[in-house]
């Protein structure tokens, strides 16, 4: 199974993932992208907001049991 993590290191919070699939993502409180949905990963917004994020900070893993 996959899953969307956003690493909070790298992200600014420019918000080009929340406004490309927001189904997806969301701005937290703390001003930087979090992953909402691992629901349809396979939708290409997903994969457009990963390939557009300017740091590098989103990826679609394998999820480690």
């Amino acid at each position: 199974m996959k899953e969307l993590k956003v690493d909070k290191t790298k992200c600014f919070g420019c918000g080009a993932c929340a406004s490309m699939a927001p189904d997806h993502f969301t701005i937290g409180d703390d001003g930087l992208s979090e992953a909402i949905s691992r629901e349809n990963l396979d939708d290409p917004n997903v994969q457009n907001a990963v390939d557009s994020c300017p740091v590098g900070a989103i990826t679609i893993e394998e999820k480690k049991n």
